[in-house]
């Protein structure tokens, strides 16, 4: 989506917002590379007001987010969000979706993505003071959930029969997919503190499907290595599981963020 400032430019900037960090990347759409990409992590949950504050002065400081974009998205991920499916949607009761999952205020914007691909539209509860911020910044751009772009990015690589399951790990919690045929069965997302916090909700939910551990199918994305205490319980009650390899084939021009990048696949399959 172009902005409605016109800038000559062939950057795109993709920023995730989480309550308990930052994520910026942007790529050359001319030579698909990501020329820059930083993380933030905060040592607490912070509300959207601190939030901001965060980004304002990575504005300020950050000479990279100074450059003029063609393009920017905006991904919010928490866990104010429910999926419906698309044949039930009504726009005028987007509150009465959301409000089994989350408490909803008053003054909460409510907003929805289409998941054409799964059938469903994601309702969520974005941060309009964040938005308000980048319109201000860009004019109009565009803002997803990040369980919207997990969603797409897992069924247009899924072309198998079978029946395949996605954990999506990131800091003290995990988005979980179940994919069956190519279509979606299963999403949701788990807070956790311990590896057996981790461990139990990937095996009730497996129950409660009926998937047999021994045969489950199960790709892992995002901050987790085959050496972490996570994996390795996880290991210990399913065989079939491995770490799922970004489906971008993108390349970086500073290699020593390429690490620290690999891990954001719901950022870096934004662009």
């Amino acid at each position: 989506m172009v902005t409605n400032k016109e800038f000559q430019s062939n950057l795109k900037l993709s920023i995730q917002v989480s309550l308990d960090g930052l994520s910026f990347c942007i790529q050359d759409t001319t030579t698909k590379e990501f020329v820059f990409f930083k993380k933030l992590s905060f040592d607490r949950q912070l509300d959207p007001v601190k939030i901001l504050q965060k980004i304002d002065k990575e504005y300020e400081n950050e000479k990279a987010l100074q450059q003029n974009v063609r393009e920017i998205s905006l991904i919010f991920d928490n866990h104010l969000y429910t999926l419906v499916p698309i044949k039930l949607f009504n726009e005028e009761q987007a509150s009465n979706y959301l409000k089994f999952n989350t408490r909803i205020l008053k003054t909460d914007f409510i907003a929805h993505d289409a998941i054409h691909s799964a059938g469903a539209v994601c309702v969520y509860i974005p941060y309009a003071n964040i938005i308000n911020y980048f319109f201000d910044k860009y004019g109009e751009f565009e803002y997803k959930h990040s369980i919207s772009v997990l969603l797409e990015n897992l069924l247009k690589r899924e072309k198998s029969n079978s029946t395949r399951v996605y954990l999506y790990n990131k800091s003290g919690n995990y988005d979980l997919v179940v994919i069956e045929e190519a279509k979606l069965i299963f999403c949701n997302s788990f807070q956790y503190e311990t590896p057996e916090d981790f461990l139990y909700y990937l095996l009730f939910t497996a129950e409660q499907l009926k998937l047999d551990p021994e045969k489950l199918d199960l790709q892992i994305l995002g901050n987790i290595s085959e050496e972490s205490e996570l994996y390795q319980l996880a290991y210990n009650y399913i065989k079939n599981i491995s770490l799922s390899e970004q489906s971008t084939k993108n390349t970086f021009s500073k290699p020593e963020e390429k690490q620290q990048a690999e891990a954001e696949f719901v950022l870096l399959n934004s662009f």
